[in-house]
């Protein structure tokens, strides 16, 4: 079987619909988080890939979703005034929020939906289902032509790889892995496939890793708005926008 490793999508449904036709059948694809956020249907994307039930890695967009949603739903079940201004509604948070349907704007301010309560359920089980994502995952069994073992995470790993095991530096590592954006160093024995940071033009690719986030989102600047994603084992890289195949 093939593997398929898809960068950020952050809500753009249409085109990650387009660049699933243009893989490979019997692909398993796997993401590298941010799955949500800034496009206008993150609920789709990631009814999709639950449904579907793609592996995925936690990006920092579902990190923020977990913290702020929660803080969201505490909000609208205790009958307080919903937040308007925090990290996640500045970073794409808003648009998914109004992809589930559950508040529209006036301005700046959200404003619920009157059965807000009632349409709750998906938005918190999706949370739960981001609790439960892995920082990384070690595709072991997968031969990649560097002969190097093939990482999947959301931010580049390799400079923190030593402390995956290490309890005491488990928020160092956390960090790194969900937020970082220096291209990794060469110092590990692992093939690092990530996203995170959007690149113009094409993937960013070395020896010892691939940065396949072709800021699909970012539509307005010449040389993004592609969605890619890297086939382990032929090395092919495939993108599509939600207007057209490349």
């Amino acid at each position: 079987m093939r593997h398929c490793i898809v960068g950020d999508v952050h809500g753009e449904y249409k085109a990650l619909l387009n660049l699933v036709a243009k893989t490979p059948q019997n692909t398993q694809l796997i993401f590298v988080g941010d799955l949500i956020d800034r496009g206008s249907q993150s609920a789709h994307v990631i009814k999709f890939v639950r449904e579907n039930n793609y592996a995925c890695v936690k990006g920092n967009h579902e990190e923020m979703m977990i913290e702020y949603g929660q803080k969201f739903i505490n909000s609208v079940e205790n009958n307080r005034p919903i937040d308007s201004d925090n990290l996640w509604l500045q970073h794409g948070g808003k648009e998914t929020l109004l992809s589930y349907g559950l508040v529209t704007l006036r301005g700046i301010e959200l404003i619920p939906h009157p059965f807000i309560k009632e349409f709750l359920f998906q938005f918190k089980d999706d949370i739960a289902w981001m609790k439960r994502l892995p920082l990384y995952l070690e595709l072991e069994t997968t031969q990649h032509e560097s002969g190097r073992n093939v990482v999947v995470s959301h931010a580049a790993i390799a400079t923190v790889w030593h402390m995956r095991h290490d309890k005491d530096l488990e928020r160092v590592f956390r960090e790194k892995v969900l937020w970082n954006r220096a291209k990794p160093i060469d110092q590990e024995p692992i093939f690092n496939i990530f996203g995170h940071t959007p690149q113009q033009y094409n993937v960013d690719q070395d020896k010892h890793y691939i940065n396949i986030d072709t800021g699909c989102y970012i539509k307005k600047k010449q040389g993004y708005g592609l969605l890619s994603a890297y086939c382990v084992e032929s090395g092919e890289v495939f993108s599509a926008s939600d207007l057209r195949v490349k």
